[in-house]
């Protein structure tokens, strides 16, 4: 077995920045905040060995900058972060969706608002993953809840960002990014890479931002032959502000249909012990980890209770809750914030079980004991 093969032990921010080289980024640029360091760390080390770049920037805002700037040379480019960070970079987001620039912002959250608990876990960013900046657009977002997962999810998060020329956000938390486990990475021959498309017309016929039947316009780098504008104004194909009412229409309404009619392929959901399950702990994360525990504490005083895991938190598991609210008498939202996505499974579940929620905020995780005293006391 080669190195990647055996097992290591290894914290989830470093098993992220290995999941990026095997993805193929070749750019990194960032400013270092905890918890999110050892990613631009490890980085650091390891990028320029195979050939990347890697870059502190002098902030957050010109760290998103020069991501979006690399990609649109045509590099796979990331940048990592937490919570004040990533609020400086709402903007530029923005305007990476408006340019439809493929890249990765990795979000280790930490305990907020403002500079908040710089080193204590948190999950309350899952809302500005999806609201952060302004406008119209639709967001992508995972969520792993293992070091192991760190890793895959990373790719996962990479493939889908070229694949539908979006940002794509990886939602981590302090715990996890600091926690260390054994695992076992696959051998490269074995993980698939998604790059995006490349035009496959003469520069003189290409759309930069063609409206065509799946939504997603074939992207050529800078530098390639193909000329183009970008601007974060509204445009039109080829790129040129507009104030045409059609042409803004069809360009807001590409940004929506490239991801929700994709639901199927972005969104995935793990599922334990739901088969017979009246009861569903709703979770991601960290929390999830000690979800999955009390779950098993209840199973051994015969209460059906089973785990609902999302991967994606956005686009949020719609179908997937509307259908298992159908089944379930009660569920508990288990989160580490002041309850965020508790909202989003209320509105899918539209009053069919009671949902309760389950909230710790003081900068410590929730214990299976917690969730397990809730379980005994809703049922």
């Amino acid at each position: 077995m080669n190195d990647k093969q055996k097992a290591r032990l290894i914290q989830g921010n470093e098993a992220c920045a290995e999941g990026a080289l095997a993805a193929g980024v070749n750019f990194f640029a960032g400013y270092p905040i905890t918890p999110s360091t050892e990613i631009a760390e490890y980085l650091a080390r390891n990028l320029p060995r195979r050939g990347g770049k890697f870059i502190q920037m002098e902030d957050e805002i010109a760290s998103i900058a020069a991501v979006i700037g690399a990609s649109i040379a045509g590099a796979k480019a990331m940048t990592a972060t937490s919570g004040p960070g990533f609020s400086l970079m709402q903007e530029n987001i923005g305007y990476a969706y408006m340019a439809e620039v493929p890249c990765l912002i990795v979000e280790v959250q930490r305990g907020g608002p403002s500079t908040g608990l710089p080193t204590k876990v948190s999950q309350s960013d899952t809302m500005q993953a999806k609201w952060g900046t302004h406008g119209d657009y639709f967001a992508v977002a995972l969520a792993p809840y293992s070091v192991k997962e760190c890793f895959d999810l990373t790719i996962r998060a990479l493939n889908l960002s070229e694949k539908y020329r979006t940002p794509v956000i990886l939602l981590m938390d302090e715990v996890l990014g600091h926690m260390k486990e054994k695992v076992v990475l696959p051998d490269l021959s074995e993980i698939r890479v998604f790059n995006r498309i490349k035009p496959n017309v003469p520069p003189e016929w290409y759309q930069h931002f063609e409206i065509n039947p799946h939504f997603v316009s074939p992207m050529a780098s800078f530098g390639e032959g193909y000329r183009y504008n970008i601007t974060g104004l509204t445009h039109d194909p080829l790129g040129f502000p507009t104030s045409k009412s059609e042409e803004i229409h069809a360009k807001l309404d590409k940004l929506e249909k490239k991801i929700m009619h994709n639901v199927n392929d972005i969104v995935q959901v793990e599922e334990e012990f739901m088969e017979d399950a009246t009861i569903a702990v709703f979770a991601y994360g960290i929390a999830a980890r000690a979800a999955k525990q009390a779950i098993r504490m209840a199973q051994q005083k015969r209460i059906k209770v089973g785990l609902i895991r999302p991967l994606t938190i956005w686009p949020f598991p719609d179908i997937y809750m509307e259908q298992m609210s159908e089944q379930l008498e009660m569920i508990i939202v288990a989160e580490l914030n002041q309850g965020q996505l508790v909202r989003e499974v209320m509105r899918t579940n539209r009053g069919r079980a009671k949902v309760y929620s389950l909230n710790r905020f003081d900068g410590e995780i929730l214990t299976p004991e917690q969730i397990f005293a809730k379980i005994r006391e809703i049922r």
